[in-house]
């Protein structure tokens, strides 16, 4: 059977124009405009010669820095712009949700709204009327329906609007970023909403986001874009991976330009040491080591206590430490926590540091995500057959006691 989309060496070019005259007064303006203008131009790439195919069914992730060209992507295969060159066959109706509530109008109600939006967004007026009692029920704004749609607030516009596009029921569903809307029940069910979408009715999504997270549940496949070029396409668990190695790098020392703080405490550095304090940016399972995080106390008899933020490749916390509460003088100060061997799981670890007063719960300084530590598998100490990597965000070592009865 073939690919319900099939994108063939896709390129989007834009010309840039740099103009070398400063600004200028109106008269200066009407003056250059019988004079010869010195001005140049830069053709810049915002895709260039991307390939892939897409099965019915399939749920895809596309994923990448600022700037390397998703939303370009989406908006050629939405139709929305034209590519510079190459071809995309579609055997399916497209769908996109690439602006959750454009088309909707202030003056008119919810009721009229969820039909101009559909109809906006490709419905039938059969397929909106069939669909109401379900968008409505969704969208939570069953006892405002009839009120026009300025008297709602943003958030609930936004329920609104997301609740129509998620019930369109063509062939090919593309997203960008729109799962980030409402409050956290909302978003929860939107996550519910598009699962339902990709995995139990059959319908192609091509879906992008800087949420990691939601595209491992989501999505079965993926492609990585970089400055406008594929990278790899893939198993998404292979493209997650590859996406965390290589702009998640491991730093084993921070130094920040202006030291962050506030008239308490000033933070000067952090950095990941071995059990002999030497410096590091990778350990094995089995192996201790320490992240220092190096403060300057301003002033007499406070309790600023250092604290460390562990999150993975997807942005989760996976857990926070917290050091004894000392009172302190002024100074500078060393404050080491040993992380324990065979704890953490073989992966890299984002680190953000804290400095709190606990007693009055308030935050001197937050860093986030500042250093990094790639734990790597210790082939000689696994103590089980399991194949390819174990799951887990963590990985403690447990004493286990079989007894038979």
């Amino acid at each position: 059977m073939k690919p319900i989309l099939e994108i063939q060496n896709i390129s989007k070019r834009f010309r840039i124009q740099h103009d070398n005259q400063p600004y200028l007064s109106l008269r200066d303006s009407f003056s250059n405009l019988f004079k010869k203008r010195h001005n140049t131009t830069e053709d810049f790439f915002a895709l260039k010669e991307v390939s892939f195919n897409v099965d019915a069914g399939e749920s895809i992730g596309i994923i990448g820095k600022n700037g390397a060209g998703k939303s370009t992507l989406l908006k050629i295969l939405s139709k929305i712009t034209p590519p510079s060159s190459g071809k995309i066959i579609s055997r399916g109706r497209i769908a996109s949700l690439l602006e959750v509530g454009t088309g909707f109008h202030a003056e008119l109600s919810g009721r009229e709204n969820i039909f101009l939006n559909g109809s906006i967004l490709g419905m039938k007026r059969s397929e909106i009327q069939k669909n109401f009692d379900a968008i409505v029920d969704f969208s939570g704004v069953e006892k405002f329906l009839d009120t026009p749609l300025k008297h709602y607030s943003s958030g609930m516009q936004l329920r609104l609007a997301f609740a129509v596009a998620a019930f369109l029921e063509n062939e090919i569903l593309i997203i960008d970023e729109v799962l980030a809307v409402g409050d956290a029940e909302f978003q929860k069910k939107c996550m519910g909403k598009m699962e339902d979408v990709s995995k139990n009715q059959g319908r192609t999504v091509l879906f992008v986001s800087h949420n990691i997270e939601s595209i491992s549940i989501l999505c079965t496949k993926g492609i990585l874009l970089d400055s406008g070029q594929k990278q790899i396409y893939g198993n998404i668990e292979e493209v997650i991976n590859t996406y965390t190695n290589h702009y998640q790098a491991s730093f084993k020392e921070w130094l920040p330009n202006a030291r962050p703080g506030d008239g308490t405490v000033k933070l000067n550095k952090v950095f990941i040491v071995d059990s002999k304090k030497k410096l590091i940016s990778q350990t094995e399972r089995g192996q201790e080591f320490g992240v220092c995080v190096e403060f300057e106390v301003l002033i007499n008899n406070v309790k600023p206590v250092p604290n460390l933020h562990f999150f993975n490749s997807m942005g989760v916390c996976c857990f926070i430490t917290i050091s004894d509460s000392l009172e302190l003088t002024i100074g500078l100060y060393r404050s080491f926590t040993w992380i324990p061997a065979n704890f953490l799981n073989n992966h890299i670890y984002q680190v953000g540091v804290a400095i709190t007063t606990l007693k009055t719960e308030h935050v001197h300084l937050y860093a986030k995500e500042i250093i990094s530590i790639e734990v790597l598998e210790n082939k000689q100490l696994r103590s089980t057959d399991f194949g390819g990597q174990i799951p887990g965000i963590i990985r403690p070592e447990f004493r286990n006691q079989t007894i038979k009865q």
